[in-house]
């Protein structure tokens, strides 16, 4: 089964797995300072996730990708909207960005790497 690349990008950001698309790749988190787990398989399609051991090495240069994109994201948007900010500010504004969004991004990369190389 083919699936278009809207429906790739859905699934990525909704992270779900990279062969069915319906499974969920995470479980839910029971409180908020939970960290990430990722489910062993797909509970659909049995897809195992977890391919070789020091198979998401690479997905950390997807989740560094994704922070230095909203890093320099931040820093661009603060300088718009703001003329008079001292570089102390600006600094604290974009390691408050990247911190931020550190969960979203390894949760997001290790889900890209899969549907970069799903076997």
């Amino acid at each position: 089964m083919e699936v278009n690349s809207k429906e790739k990008l859905i699934s990525i950001l909704n992270q779900k797995c990279p062969i069915c698309g319906k499974g969920h790749v995470y479980r839910k988190r029971n409180h908020f300072f939970q960290l990430p787990v990722m489910k062993a398989s797909c509970e659909v399609c049995h897809y195992h996730y977890d391919r070789e051991p020091g198979y998401f090495l690479g997905a950390m240069y997807v989740s560094y990708g994704l922070a230095v994109f909203q890093g320099v994201l931040a820093f661009l948007i603060a300088i718009l909207l703001f003329d008079d900010l001292s570089p102390l500010t600006l600094s604290l504004i974009v390691v408050s960005v990247i911190v931020g969004f550190s969960l979203w991004n390894y949760k997001l990369s290790r889900v890209i790497w899969m549907n970069i190389f799903p076997n």
